[in-house]
């Protein structure tokens, strides 16, 4: 069972409250959201693993296990170009849970009009995979979000 822990400071919740039918919905897969503390902040690998993917609003790190959990900084924050992102790692990495990936400041990405709510989504999973949801209540960066079976 892999422990997916929160990449981020803030308040849990939920998919269903993202402003984005592709996250609500689940589309891209299970998981979580987070509404992050407004403030310059790191967002760290929610898991042990492998940076498969890395870009400045988002990153997909895959564990021993082969899941692979992407961490979405934001919605619709890749239209920012990047701008009030900064990559503290590069794809090909292998990271430790809770090591900073991307340096960001949601207070930001909010005055450019974009959401800063981040889903935390576990990638090719099934709902009922996924034990132990957190939807509500405040979050540290290393709370436990979900388990993965």
């Amino acid at each position: 069972m892999t422990t997916v822990t929160s990449p981020l400071a803030g308040v849990a919740i939920g998919l269903s409250a993202v402003p984005d039918p592709v996250f609500s919905t689940a589309m891209v897969g299970p998981g979580t959201a987070v509404d992050p503390v407004r403030r310059p902040i790191e967002a760290v690998s929610p898991i042990d693993g492998i940076i498969v993917s890395l870009h400045p609003h988002a990153f997909v790190v895959v564990d021993s296990d082969g899941h692979g959990l992407l961490t979405h900084l934001g919605i619709d924050t890749v239209q920012l170009n990047g701008e009030g992102f900064e990559l503290l790692a590069a794809k090909g990495d292998t990271v430790e849970r809770g090591q900073a990936l991307v340096r960001w400041d949601p207070a930001v990405i909010e005055e450019a009009g974009k959401s800063p709510i981040s889903p935390v989504i576990a990638l090719e999973a099934s709902a009922d995979s996924l034990a132990a949801v957190v939807e509500e209540g405040v979050v540290d960066t290393g709370t436990t979000l979900f388990k993965w079976k």
